[in-house]
């Protein structure tokens, strides 16, 4: 069953030509005209619950900002809908908590897999199964990311559905679990925790479409516990113009 109305999908509220085929998907609404302010001509074209989408240009290439809300369920949605109206690559631009020592405020990450420590993603396909973002589109970002010369990393994000089991697992009922987890992902060399790349990956790789992310390090906790220098930096601009570097030289290639 398709969720539309003459053609209009029923989330986001857009249609075929409302949007481009490379999408920038952050998760807060409010971040999305920011990021459009990057784009050349670009416009509101709908807005939607959590659904926000700007539409602009970069070198005459149609691209689209459309805001997700928190968590893998509604980032899902966009995500079917916005393939349904045109759109075949889709980084996320997003926030997460540090994990490792040398992950730092401010820092950038890009993620070329994700945990699916998540529920989404297990309604797609069985837990075996990994979840990976498109190789071009992380080489892309870290190519950007490297060019502005933002401190960044490549490698492995934590996907989570409870912002909170993550920052006060003592409180759950399941609270032994939690940590015995939160020790084995660190273990095991995660970057960082976020809510939405594990659950984007294994839609985008069902769905036949590239996906990838680049979140702003928000702040560590693991360096707090240590007693370590651990500010909260709130300013996304590195990750957003590293995803905006990134799709600039995709469309160049494109072009080329």
């Amino acid at each position: 069953m398709k969720y539309s109305e003459n053609g209009v999908q029923y989330h986001i509220g857009l249609k075929k030509g409302d949007v481009g085929r490379y999408v920038l998907l952050p998760g807060d609404p409010g971040r999305c005209e920011r990021i459009a302010a990057y784009l050349d001509d670009s416009v509101l074209v709908a807005s939607n619950r959590e659904f926000v989408t700007y539409t602009g240009t970069i070198y005459g290439e149609k691209v689209s900002v459309t805001s997700t809300g928190i968590g893998g369920p509604s980032a899902v949605i966009a995500l079917t809908e916005l393939k349904e109206a045109g759109a075949d690559t889709f980084i996320r631009v997003g926030t997460c908590g540090g994990m490792q020592m040398d992950v730092i405020s401010g820092d950038v990450i890009i993620a070329n897999a994700a945990v699916r420590a998540e529920g989404t993603s297990r309604e797609y396909a069985p837990i075996e199964y990994p979840a990976v973002a498109d190789l071009t589109l992380v080489n892309a970002l870290a190519n950007a990311a490297e060019k502005l010369g933002y401190p960044h990393h490549v490698g492995v994000v934590q996907c989570k559905d409870s912002f909170y089991g993550q920052h006060d697992p003592a409180s759950m009922p399941v609270s032994a679990e939690l940590e015995a987890k939160w020790q084995a992902w660190i273990r095991m060399g995660c970057l960082a925790s976020e809510m939405e790349s594990a659950a984007l990956y294994i839609a985008a790789q069902y769905l036949r479409v590239r996906a990838a992310t680049v979140l702003h390090v928000v702040a560590n906790q693991e360096r707090e516990k240590a007693g370590k220098d651990n500010p909260v930096v709130h300013d996304t601009e590195p990750a957003i113009l590293t995803a905006i570097e990134a799709l600039r030289s995709l469309i160049g290639w494109t072009e080329q």
